[in-house]
């Protein structure tokens, strides 16, 4: 198949994955996809239902063996699509411009296709260490795919490149990112008399000038001088509380995110801050709940010594760069391997309307990754 007919039918293959369940699609036809493919080129593989997530499944391809090893990954659904911001149906691979158009062409189906064509004619008999492909499910959701890789037992290699799009740039360090839920719970009562009730919205405003003074104490505490936004940022995103006018607030509920550098702990920011509103709330008579509405993405930091970082950059001619936007790489350094986010699309083009790729950055993606696989595994 040439490299356009392996495009078309990525792009074909609805994988959307969504936290809104009306959206929300398996990628089992793509993982069987993927998995004919690999196969027919020679790889060893293994669907992984993921558990706890139905209908979403891993793919795992390799060959060769060894202590180390490189493993090219990425993940297979895409954000859902707003049908009238697109010129072009987003399920059709369309060439226009010098750009191929379709809902994963940049984010990021297509860096499959780059795979394949990059091993076309590779004798897997010659590998001195292993090559893997991965796919995984639910990157823009839950993350399941990735913490489901976890618990293998078996080795996947040691040197990582997540096809991401960074311009073909190699980016080693990201921020984190979570986002909260506080509940404060107070009496409803009359407002002619505020001795009738206990208002949680007066409470709100309390808590928000505590969580803000938290924000300034981070931000002093915390720089990295390498990211555009060099201190870590939370942003109060959305607040509902009362019912009416003359009502004391009974409930009110706050929701913001919290984008932390790396070397900051999602767990020990989230129980830093329980512990300041605990003390704030002592004895007011108000009560408190302090959730995840989204578990979170660990900030990643590949070292600038590693292996993949220094053989990336000499081969693409740049030095490694930050992002802001969450990837799939702080879990694969959790399971004692060295990640790198390298891919041809660009950021901009993610999760927008006729999302596209630049066709003429396509054959430079896949000579870098025939290259990375000669460096690491021949």
């Amino acid at each position: 198949m040439t490299i356009r007919h392996l495009f078309e039918a990525l792009i074909a293959t609805p994988s959307i994955s969504s936290d809104n369940a009306a959206w929300d699609q398996s990628n089992e036809s793509l993982i069987e996809l993927l998995d004919q493919w690999f196969t027919a080129a020679g790889f060893a593989t293994t669907i992984q239902p993921i558990p706890g997530c139905d209908d979403k499944y891993n793919l795992i391809a390799s060959a060769g063996s060894g202590p180390e090893g490189l493993i090219l990954a990425g993940h297979t659904d895409t954000v859902p699509y707003d049908e009238s911001g697109w010129n072009q149906d987003p399920f059709k691979l369309t060439e226009s411009d010098g750009r191929y158009y379709g809902l994963g062409v940049c984010d990021m189906k297509s860096f499959f296709a780059l795979i394949l064509a990059a091993i076309d004619g590779l004798d897997l008999t010659k590998l001195k260490q292993p090559l893997t492909i991965i796919a995984t499910a639910d990157e823009e959701t839950s993350m399941c795919g990735a913490k489901a890789l976890q618990g293998l037992s078996q080795h996947l290699g040691r040197h990582v490149v997540i096809g991401e799009p960074t311009s073909l740039k190699p980016v080693r360090m990201h921020k984190g990112m979570t986002t909260k839920s506080l509940r404060i719970i107070g009496h409803s009562g009359h407002s002619s008399d505020p001795a009738l009730g206990n208002s949680a919205l007066e409470g709100m405003h309390r808590a928000m000038g505590e969580i803000l003074k938290w924000r300034t104490e981070l931000q002093q505490r915390y720089r990295n001088p390498l990211f555009a936004v060099d201190v870590p940022t939370l942003n109060l995103g959305h607040i509902h509380g009362g019912d009416n006018s003359n009502r004391i607030c009974a409930a009110c509920e706050l929701h913001f995110d919290l984008r932390p550098l790396p070397g900051m702990s999602l767990p020990d920011l989230h129980a830093e801050l329980q512990l300041r509103l605990e003390q704030l709330f002592n004895r007011s008579g108000l009560e408190f709940t302090l959730e995840p509405l989204f578990e979170g993405i660990p900030a990643m930091e590949t070292a600038d010594t590693a292996t993949i970082v220094q053989a990336t950059e000499t081969l693409t001619g740049y030095q490694s760069e930050t992002v802001a936007f969450g990837t799939e790489g702080p879990y694969f350094n959790a399971m004692g391997m060295e990640t790198i986010i390298l891919g041809p699309g660009d950021i901009a083009q993610a999760h927008q309307p006729n999302e596209y790729l630049e066709i003429d950055r396509i054959q430079p993606a896949i000579d870098l990754l025939k290259q990375l696989i000669n460096r690491f595994c021949l």
